[in-house]
């Protein structure tokens, strides 16, 4: 550790005049006087300690504060938070002196951003826990920590290869949905593009760079797309500001994947926002479809392209009416029409959102999904893990809005059955729904709901959960109840069984001691009490035969005497024989694991959910038991293991791999014609020396498709194979079918 120079402390005190140059709009002379407390309090606190980049740290709390108030638009309580969110958990200061300096609400929300000691499997999952505990009284903690996490992605090039692999999932995987739930859409944006340039570096600079060569085509087009706008808007004297606005990386990218395109390929990569002056916010939806009537008569829209989030807002009070128009050069464009207001709301996000809240009492879809987080954070029993994959499949981008038979409105995500819409209603109609009818049709329990479906649930007193409803329902609010249900039933086995238990032992007159229920528990072969009032509550378990067992007790006793002996002796023996020699036995985990066909199969293992192939982007996840499993980069396990075990997932290296052979599954699509079929396998097993397992074609109406199981060394064969099948006459596409 050593004190910073004079030009790092001219450079944090620039950061920390920034801080307040970016805050003055909203800062009184006693709010500047209590974050310099605080910034000359965390100072000094850090003082001497340096970020991985070789920076003072306290530059990192600073930037922190930063973004808060300029980029999520937060007060003064939520910079003087993000200033100290590190001093409770890196330095000697505790929580109390940070109350007795700043205050109790001040020292909660450090508390929230505080994270918890424990083992790593969990850490990350409960600290997030934790995090979201605060929402109950506070949802300032959760910006904070997006701000500090957008700051941790900005500076992430200081950090080892397998970090930044971390961390840049784990941002992918919670926190870049969890800005969009927030309405953070421009963070959310960043989060994403930042989470790609670390997880494929090469993608990322091949799509900047073809953006880059586009830019100053794309600023003309947006240009002459504007002109004619813009005469017509002034005529009927609208106030707007018009922009053009790049589609960002990540989507560029997910899009090449999902639809299988090149860049040139993403049809709406051009789009424009037109921002508006509203006074009255009554008479933002009428002047948006004023602009949508003048827009749509100079330029033909797509029918299918019209999103209105105006009349019925996005669950993050995202608010804009959408269409895609054909422009120029007969290049589709996006245009979004927004009120300032609607605008800040869509930038800012939560914090907005609350800013332009009027009196209307009635709840937004934001405050509705609140609402749904604390509901699964009122069950302290759930495993950490578990809530985590809950969490994230309730942070749904893709709604439906459904209808009560009294024609009430409900939100419910894109996939939803008829027994999410049971639970989203009342937890009784869940447990005992038998199906329901939509729109006056009888439909089962998983029946799919789809948007504008007017529902009506039907219910039986004899119904209660079954184990495949977890199977049947998507919403994380329907899997709880489900859960809370079949725990109830659990403590009734149980009760049932202790009373059982204890009446049976009362007729044998022995009492339920720690000896009688341990021989019990030997007999029906159950470690726990638990298990075994359980078994026998639930009737699977008799008691009839009770007194033959403790008749047989001193022979018992004696025998478990002999076999626990035994055991210890074979445990003793088990734990002195050295371990297996494994290849990461001495893993340096800031080099890559090396697989190489000398160690294949003895020393890892190859995922089978995403079948990577020796060439693939790869990472190595080590288990419990060191085992080393290889999975894609962009298999979604991969994803969510970095939230929750990142600390054992590395970056992994193929050697040539020339003598094993891998599966692999290509599809390919063209032309019918006589021939085609020989030809193809012909390329593959006779030019490329390749070995089929599978072959299947199908034509209709002149156009084939055919999918072919191979194996192959590595990704370089993949590679030859496509690029000679390419050159085929009839061929269209030829693709390697892998997850993403």
């Amino acid at each position: 550790m050593s004190n910073p120079s004079k030009l790092e402390q001219l450079q944090i005190q620039e950061a920390f005049d920034n801080l307040i140059k970016s805050s003055s709009h909203v800062l009184t002379e006693e709010q500047l006087q209590l974050i310099t407390k605080a910034y000359e309090f965390a100072n000094s606190a850090h003082a001497g300690v340096r970020r991985k980049s070789g920076e003072p740290y306290i530059l990192h709390p600073l930037a922190v504060a930063t973004i808060v108030t300029k980029e999520v638009g937060l007060g003064t309580k939520s910079i003087i938070s993000s200033i100290l969110h590190d001093v409770v958990e890196d330095t000697d200061y505790k929580l109390v002196d940070i109350e007795n300096l700043f205050g109790p609400k001040i020292a909660s929300i450090v508390d929230g951003l505080t994270k918890l000691e424990g083992n790593f499997d969990y850490k990350q999952a409960a600290n997030f826990r934790k995090m979201l505990l605060t929402l109950s009284d506070d949802v300032r903690v959760i910006l904070i920590k997006i701000a500090d996490r957008l700051h941790n992605m900005r500076t992430l090039e200081s950090m080892s290869p397998n970090k930044q692999l971390k961390i840049s999932g784990e941002t992918l995987y919670i926190y870049a949905p969890l800005a969009h739930r927030l309405g953070l859409y421009a963070i959310k944006t960043e989060l994403e593009d930042l989470s790609l340039k670390y997880r494929y570096p090469d993608k990322y600079k091949e799509i900047s760079l073809q953006l880059r060569d586009k830019e100053e085509h794309r600023k003309y087009l947006v240009e002459q797309f504007i002109r004619p706008i813009e005469k017509l808007l002034e005529e009927d004297q609208f106030s707007v500001s018009i922009k053009g606005r790049p589609k960002s990386i990540y989507s560029i990218w997910k899009k090449m994947q999902v639809k299988k395109v090149s860049f040139d390929e993403v049809y709406d990569l051009l789009a424009v926002r037109i921002i508006f002056k509203c006074d009255v916010i009554s008479e933002e939806r009428k002047k948006s479809w004023e602009i949508f009537s003048i827009v749509t008569s100079v330029y033909n829209y797509k029918q299918d392209r019209i999103r209105d989030w105006i009349t019925k807002p996005k669950a993050n009070g995202y608010e804009a009416l959408h269409v895609t128009v054909m422009g120029p050069e007969g290049k589709w464009v996006e245009v979004q029409i927004r009120s300032e207001r609607m605008d800040e709301i869509a930038e800012r996000g939560f914090a907005a959102h609350w800013k332009y809240k009027t009196a209307d009492p009635q709840e937004s879809e934001l405050d509705k999904w609140v609402e749904r987080i604390k509901e699964m954070l009122q069950n302290p029993e759930s495993d950490v893990l578990e809530f985590l994959d809950d969490f994230k499949m309730n942070l749904f981008t893709s709604e439906i809005v459904v209808f009560t038979p009294k024609g009430q409105m409900k939100t419910l995500p894109k996939g939803a059955t008829v027994l999410d819409f049971a639970y989203e209603i009342h937890t009784d109609l869940g447990n005992k729904c038998i199906g329901a009818k939509i729109n006056h049709q009888l439909v089962a329990v998983s029946h799919e709901i789809k948007s504008g479906d007017q529902i009506e649930i039907l219910t039986s007193a004899k119904q209660k959960p079954q184990a495949h409803w977890f199977d049947i329902v998507t919403t994380a609010k329907a899997k709880q109840k489900i859960k809370d249900a079949f725990k109830l039933e659990h403590k009734k086995h149980i009760d049932l069984g202790k009373q059982l238990i204890e009446e049976a032992l009362k007729k044998i007159e022995m009492i339920p001691s720690s000896e009688t229920l341990g021989t019990l528990l030997e007999h029906f072969k159950f470690e726990s009490k638990i298990q075994l009032y359980t078994h026998i509550g639930s009737g699977l378990g008799s008691l009839n035969n009770i007194e033959k067992i403790f008749e047989k007790k001193k022979e018992k006793e004696e025998n478990k005497f002999i076999k626990y002996w035994k055991l210890s002796l074979g445990r003793n023996k088990k734990t002195n024989e050295p371990n297996e020699p494994t290849e990461n036995g001495n893993i340096d985990l800031k080099k890559p694991y090396i697989l190489s066909e000398e160690n294949a199969e003895k020393n890892y293992h190859l995922a089978k959910c995403c079948s990577p192939i020796p060439g693939d982007d790869v990472i190595a996840y080590i288990d419990d038991q060191q085992r080393i499993y290889i999975h894609k980069k962009s298999c979604p396990e991969t994803i969510r293991m970095m939230t929750s075990k990142g600390d054992r997932i590395i970056s992994a290296k193929w050697k040539q791999f020339k003598i094993l052979s891998y599966l692999t599954h290509i599809a390919i699509r063209g032309f019918d014609r006589i021939g085609i079929v020989s030809e193809i396998t012909a390329v593959i097993s006779k030019d490329n020396n390749i070995n089929m397992r599978t072959v299947h074609f199908d034509t209709n109406d002149g156009v084939f498709t055919g999918n072919l199981d191979l194996y192959v060394h590595n990704t370089d064969d993949v590679e030859a194979i496509i690029s000679r099948l390419t050159k085929i006459k009839g061929i269209e596409t030829v693709e390697r079918v892998e997850e993403i």
